[in-house]
């Protein structure tokens, strides 16, 4: 694959995975009741809403980046950072009950996403100027 296909599969990568995050941050900040029907209630409603509230945060980040000459590169870093983290909870924290057995749904998209991040390798500069770059 040529730098220019790999530069391309990151760029759609961090918009994908940039919508993903803020989509799913948004969903408990926007309607609460339907996420806690699907994830289960939650007794930290403060806690859900600043998860969520990173969560636009991160993916905003990612779709900033993926314009940007060098943005692949940092939406990879944060994408496989939010990715491994949220990963990691819900493998942790499913066995002990403390969070559905649904939650290894998310575990799953989390899965694809870090192997999405691992199919690509931005950063690596082509010598050619994107459209908009000077």
């Amino acid at each position: 694959m040529g730098r220019t296909r790999v530069r391309e599969a990151a760029d759609t990568v961090a918009v994908a995975h940039g919508a993903f995050n803020v989509v799913g941050g948004l969903w408990p900040l926007l309607h609460l009741r339907s996420f806690e029907w699907v994830f289960g209630p939650k007794t930290d409603v403060w806690l859900q809403r600043t998860t969520g509230g990173l969560l636009v945060s991160v993916g905003v980040a990612q779709l900033a980046a993926a314009s940007d000459r060098h943005g692949p590169a940092q939406a990879r870093r944060i994408g496989l950072g939010t990715a491994l983290t949220l990963l990691a909870v819900d493998l942790v924290y499913v066995p002990k009950g403390r969070i559905r057995p649904t939650y290894l749904l998310d575990a799953a998209m989390q899965t694809g996403w870090i192997a999405a991040w691992l199919r690509t390798t931005p950063g690596k500069s082509t010598g050619k100027a994107r459209s908009g770059e000077r």
